[in-house]
């Protein structure tokens, strides 16, 4: 109080700007090669705290170090030669390894990361890649351009979808595009029972991914964390969890630099206050891959594959209708398998490898399922509050 402390100095976690001097600071005697660009790596650097800054510069000191030292002649008594010390330069690929080698302190009480999942890694979905790009990746890429327009980019999205689609996917994707923070968050596991314990734990990993913005916070299997409140018989624990969670998202402390998405494969029975404008803006469905998606899946999966002649990926497709990005990944593996069977020292999976494993590995979708997953659809369309009557008991 007055009189006593009267001051309180929080020493916070640096910006971006604070990061770059930092680097500078660490740097300025150390012989850096011309292309370390220090500004993209204060980019990067999300949740580095001065003491991991410096602790990197040093890792990448000893990484250029190590790739010398097999030249040097330790056991003479002898100078470095002028030209030794010329090629002695630090690199970006050194950087990179200090970057492994030491996490950020800011970050270490959630699992934060920057997934190395790319657009490239995932077949089709093209549509609902673009409205990614422009809900996620441009309000945190370029948020001049939505101030000039005098908009405010959406908080949440909503993937839902068949299971198998690559919504998990999805999400790493664009978190690793964005060059944002990625903090994974799957739903049964903040739920306690001890009161107030599961509230908390949504405090907590709001607070972080507010301290290392820019930052995406996914739900996975948000169902099970926030299903629609007062229908449950027992304790009254998602309740407060649910209203947790509305509070944090467009609360008295609003979310800079975070965006909150959230998978699903019952979008049903999440709470419909989550899903009104200014919470879950974007509703994205991750639908069945067409055959066209299904050609780029089977590419992403048989790339490293060593395939014979008589394996058409055309054929593979058109014989794979229904099927989801998990199964067909599961298909190239179980004809992979297929071939080890019959010998180990097989050199290449063929055609019949291939129809062997379609009869092995069954599509995941039904017609039923689609027909349910397009009256969601539908009914998200017209009335997002109204409950959502789905014949639908598992969907994996």
């Amino acid at each position: 109080r007055g009189g006593r402390f009267d001051r309180e100095i929080e020493i916070g976690v640096p910006d971006r700007k604070g990061r770059k001097e930092i680097f500078q600071i660490h740097t300025r005697a150390m012989p850096l090669e011309s292309k370390v660009n220090l500004d993209k790596l204060a980019d990067i650097t999300y949740g580095y705290v001065g003491a991991d800054i410096e602790a990197v510069c040093k890792e990448a000191a000893m990484s250029a170090l190590r790739r010398i030292l097999p030249k040097l002649n330790l056991d003479e008594d002898k100078e470095i030669s002028p030209d030794m010390l010329e090629d002695l330069r630090i690199t970006s690929d050194d950087f990179q390894t200090g970057l492994r080698n030491v996490s950020p302190s800011a970050m270490r009480e959630v699992l934060v990361e920057i997934p190395r999942v790319t657009w490239k890694d995932i077949g089709g979905l093209e549509t609902v890649k673009q409205e990614l790009k422009e809900a996620v990746e441009w309000p945190l890429s370029n948020p001049s351009a939505f101030k000039k327009m005098g908009i405010k980019p959406p908080k949440g999205i909503l993937l839902y979808g068949p299971p198998g689609t690559g919504k998990t996917l999805l999400a790493k994707a664009v978190a690793n595009e964005s060059n944002a923070n990625f903090i994974a968050i799957k739903g049964p596991e903040l739920l306690s029972k001890w009161v107030g314990e599961s509230e908390q734990g949504v405090r907590k990993i709001f607070k972080k991914a507010r301290q290392v913005a820019p930052s995406i916070l996914f739900f996975d299997e948000i169902d099970s964390l926030a299903p629609a409140r007062g229908r449950s018989t027992g304790s009254n624990v998602s309740d407060t969890v649910v209203n947790q969670i509305l509070t944090e998202i467009d609360g008295m402390e609003g979310l800079e630099n975070v965006v909150v998405i959230a998978a699903t494969n019952r979008p049903d029975i999440v709470d419909p206050g989550l899903l009104r404008p200014g919470r879950f803006d974007r509703h994205i469905l991750t639908p069945l891959p067409d055959e066209e998606s299904r050609k780029k899946i089977f590419k992403i999966h048989t790339k490293d594959m060593p395939l014979s002649k008589d394996v058409k990926i055309a054929k593979l497709a058109e014989m794979t209708e229904g099927y989801v990005g998990a199964d067909i990944e599961a298909l190239c593996r179980e004809a992979a398998m297929l071939a080890l069977r019959k010998t180990m020292k097989a050199k290449e999976v063929n055609s019949g490898n291939f129809e062997e494993a379609i009869k092995a590995i069954r599509p995941t979708m039904s017609d039923e399922l689609q027909q349910s997953y397009e009256k969601i659809l539908q009914t998200f369309k017209k009335n997002i509050a109204s409950d959502v009557k789905s014949d639908l008991k598992y969907l994996g």
